[in-house]
């Protein structure tokens, strides 16, 4: 489990880092060669008009698939509003083909000579979303075909790419007489799925004690399913599989949270200085390896809001837990960024060595116009293609893992926020970093409480103890010292506050006893001098 790991276990020890940091000199060296010179993988690719999701389960428990939808059917015309709430039933054969050998009659289009005619199950189809692969290699408008022939419902096509990750696309005609044939024949929605997606569906009601047999026949399969429009509801686009694993997950944030955040950073900024050597483990700013600046002209702030944040980051943060699994606890603050034209941040890692960085949550709080730079850059995937590119879109998330399935450092993560060169842009950027260890609640609860009276703004103070105390007894003693402090910070606060509420009170009590005597004083006086008169 990730909790049960410990900070001396993260394998971003001291000499990994400067390994790292020479691996990133060398990335800018190559880099420096011109970016106009190479082909990228862009993103998004994706939009909300083409999300689909699969559901299934109760109120109590429900899962979900991403799809997307076919750009034939009555998804073109419905928009978001078509739902189809059914049984799911595999295809037989799966691929839709199986032994059927196509057709030689010349007299027949190449669209009819591919067409296998009905499945076999078309009676159990009937009604149903039927699940067929594209492992045949068939259009969809034909796998289409084959499903509303068949009585089919819904069709939920499986990508069996065995490469693609979760990799998913719209299926469109490939002729004009598919095309005119979509038209005029297919009235059910289409949606493709990852293969990855396929197995979660295929196997969802099974148990180690199930047949594998009877599971290829959709024995896993949940009894009842609902297909609908995505809508604005999260979902994911696949980047990069593996090495580094790179996804993003569109809808994150609403425009009115993008907004929000946007406002709690107004007026606290500060410009980010690398350039002195000074890793700032406590806001995740590392130093650059060369002395040159490698976040260039960026503005930025943590907002220390943790435990004690309001209702905008909670949703926020209970939403992005339950979309990508990793649990809050592991969250850091929003570290939010502002970029204006000449601003970027030059290839470099996402490491801290106070607690390592299992992930990066990179969220687009506005648009920024295509060409005016500002794009989130990978220049190595080692998964055979070419650069990733991710332009900024409003509410749009973009996570990639820092490392691999053993919490090994993944060198081929690193990454760049390009530079931006509208001469009118500003690129508003809110990071949010996963790490290794559960963040103590020195960082949750201590520290937002005395950001607090600031805005969220934590006084430089606290940085500065924070890395002395890590220069002088190193990572793990330093960092125990910081928590124990600060976790004593409240202790200290509220004996001061009791000693000053017992001063106050012990004050009020001897100008009383003060008065008691003066009050006394002056009644002697007065009987004195009654006496004498007498006298």
């Amino acid at each position: 489990p990730i909790s049960d790991r410990n900070s001396t276990d993260n394998s971003l020890s001291l000499g990994a880092t400067t390994m790292m940091m020479l691996a990133t000199t060398l990335v800018l060296a190559s880099l420096a060669l011109g970016k106009s010179e190479q082909e990228y993988r862009i993103f998004p690719q994706r939009t909300s008009e083409e999300a689909a999701v699969i559901e299934w389960g109760h109120s109590a428990i429900i899962s979900a698939l991403d799809g997307a939808v076919a750009t034939f059917g009555p998804q073109t015309s419905q928009g978001a509003n078509f739902e189809v709430e059914t049984a799911p039933v595999l295809a037989r054969p799966i691929d839709g083909v199986g032994r059927w050998k196509k057709s030689n009659d010349e007299t027949l289009s190449d669209f009819d000579r591919d067409y296998p005619g009905k499945l076999k199950n078309s009676d159990a189809v009937s009604g149903n979303m039927v699940i067929m692969t594209d492992a045949a290699g068939l259009s969809g408008v034909t796998m289409a075909r084959i499903a509303k022939e068949s009585g089919a419902a819904a069709l939920m096509v499986v990508n069996t790419d065995q490469n693609a990750g979760d990799f998913i696309y719209s299926l469109e005609p490939e002729t004009e007489e598919e095309k005119k044939y979509a038209e005029e024949n297919i009235d059910i929605p289409i949606v493709m799925v990852s293969l990855q997606a396929g197995n979660v569906i295929t196997t969802a009601m099974a148990t180690d004690d199930s047949d594998p047999n009877e599971i290829n026949k959709g024995a896993g399969l949940p009894d009842r399913v609902r297909l609908y429009a995505g809508g604005d509801r999260p979902f994911f686009e696949d980047a990069v599989s593996k090495t580094p694993v790179v996804y993003l997950i569109h809808n994150m944030l609403t425009s009115e949270e993008c907004d929000a955040l946007i406002g709690m950073a107004e007026g606290k900024y500060d410009r980010v200085d690398d350039t002195a050597g000074i890793n700032n483990f406590l806001d995740n700013t590392m130093a650059s390896t060369n002395g040159k600046p490698s976040a260039v002209n960026v503005d930025r702030v943590t907002m220390w809001k943790g435990g004690i944040a309001g209702k905008v980051i909670k949703d926020v943060d209970e939403r992005i837990s339950q979309v990508t699994g990793f649990p809050p606890e592991h969250f850091s603050d929003f570290q939010m960024n502002k970029y204006v034209k000449g601003s970027g941040h030059l290839p470099h890692y996402d490491l801290n060595e106070a607690n390592g960085v299992m992930a990066t949550i990179t969220l687009f709080l506005n648009d920024v116009e295509d060409g005016d730079g500002g794009e989130l850059f990978y220049p190595k995937p080692l998964d055979g293609g070419k650069p990733v590119m991710v332009r900024p879109r409003k509410g749009l998330a973009v996570v990639h893992h820092n490392t691999d399935e053993n919490y090994v450092f993944d060198e081929s993560t690193v990454n760049e926020e390009l530079i931006v060169t509208g001469s009118s842009t500003v690129k508003y950027v809110a990071k949010k970093y996963v790490h290794l260890n559960p963040q103590h609640n020195a960082m949750r609860i201590v520290l937002p409480l005395i950001a607090l009276p600031f805005g969220g703004k934590l006084p430089g103070i606290f940085s500065t103890l924070y890395i002395a105390l890590i220069d002088k007894f190193g990572v793990q003693t330093g960092v125990t010292y910081f928590q124990k402090i600060v976790t004593m910070l409240p202790v200290l606060l509220l004996i001061g506050i009791a000693s000053l509420v017992s001063d106050a009170v012990q004050k009020k009590l001897n100008e009383g006893k003060d008065g008691k005597k003066k009050e006394s004083n002056e009644k002697t006086t007065k009987k004195t001098k009654k006496s004498k008169k007498s006298d």
